[in-house]
């Protein structure tokens, strides 16, 4: 029915919508548009993946997560190699897609891609300086265990390893 901008950021604009519902209610949202990501589960082997211990100031510290990052116009299999050589310093033989999230929907349109890289090679990495990340190998089994337990909570590396793991036979 109506909308204006009413905040436009780096990667960020934020939409005041006026919109008819299916139900013919009328509602007032804000509505934050993000042109998505796209994010990869590194295997180093058939049961080693590579997580990334990245800091986040709005999490408020340290985190587990798989790398990733945001569109910027790339195709979502690009954006998941360049963040994978990017942050984790290996470049991809093969992607394989594994799916698309909402981060959440009741708020924003971002979309993030799922993917599962194979086949990987050192490369120098080329992190931006706002990124502090430390890369850390570790078994399939011991990064879905982060998520059992609450440690691993960042929603679109939990469920990239989940969809990975399921996938690839480790898990049920």
């Amino acid at each position: 029915m109506s909308r204006h901008l009413a905040y436009q950021g780096r990667s960020i604009a934020v939409w005041a919508e006026e919109v008819e519902l299916p139900n013919g209610a009328i509602a007032k949202l804000d509505i934050v548009r993000h042109p998505g990501a796209a994010c990869v589960v590194p295997f180093e082997s058939a049961d080693d993946v590579l997580l990334i211990r990245q800091y986040r100031h709005a999490a408020g510290g340290t985190i587990w997560e798989v790398p990733a990052g945001k569109l910027d116009g790339d195709p979502p299999e690009r954006c998941a190699a360049k963040e994978l050589e990017e942050e984790a310093g290996r470049r991809a033989g093969r992607l394989e897609r594994l799916g698309e999230i909402w981060t959440t929907p009741g708020f924003t349109d971002e979309r993030i891609h799922l993917f599962a890289a194979f086949d990987l090679t050192e490369v120098p990495h080329a992190r931006e300086e706002h990124e502090v990340i430390e890369v850390v190998p570790m078994p399939l089994a011991d990064a879905l265990d982060l998520v059992w337990r609450g440690e691993l909570t960042d929603a679109k590396s939990a469920l990239a390893l989940i969809h990975a793991a399921r996938r690839f036979g480790r898990l049920r």
